[in-house]
């Protein structure tokens, strides 16, 4: 069975949704309350799934997907409102309040997700970020707000941490 992260600012959604998913043997799940527990949990453990709400007490699901590895794939649960918010293509999303079967049926996606890609980035991949990062730190930036400059380039464009990281490589 594969481990899965449910994320919930709200620990009872969260204990529904594991219920449903270790019941029906979808999946073996660590339960989360904020982002940082996630960021934490899937680089200790490689956790490659995550399900979550929109937003936790620490900060947006959007841009904590932004901060996990790419082996890590994320469906979030919201209402239609707040996933018409959600700019990152890369994200699943499950309207609420969804049927179990839904549920059931967008983690069997989520999963299928995780095992048609290879795990982690690629060394070009992550030299790139890098060398973006060094660019970034040349103008005077330190390596958080070189990073946080990425991030937000990448949520702007809708693109993966490498890509955004290769087009500000490409404009100076």
């Amino acid at each position: 069975m594969e481990k899965v992260i449910v994320a919930f600012a709200g620990l009872q959604n969260g204990k529904r949704i594991r219920e449903i998913l270790e019941r029906s043997g979808t999946a073996a799940c660590l339960l989360c309350t904020s982002a940082d527990q996630v960021r934490r949990t899937v680089h200790e453990q490689q956790v490659p799934a995550v399900v979550c709400g929109y937003k936790f007490a620490d900060g947006p699901a959007e841009l904590l997907y932004e901060d996990l590895p790419s082996f890590c794939h994320m469906l979030m649960v919201a209402s239609r409102s707040q996933l018409d918010l959600v700019r990152n293509p890369d994200i699943l999303r499950l309207s609420a309040p969804a049927s179990r079967s839904e549920l059931l049926g967008a983690v069997e996606e989520l999963l299928a997700q995780v095992h048609a890609q290879p795990l982690g980035r690629s060394q070009e991949e992550r030299d790139c970020i890098v060398q973006a990062k060094a660019k970034l730190m040349s103008e005077g930036l330190s390596e958080e707000e070189a990073h946080r400059i990425l991030q937000k380039k990448s949520m702007a464009d809708g693109v993966k941490l490498a890509r955004a990281a290769r087009m500000i490589l490409e404009r100076w």
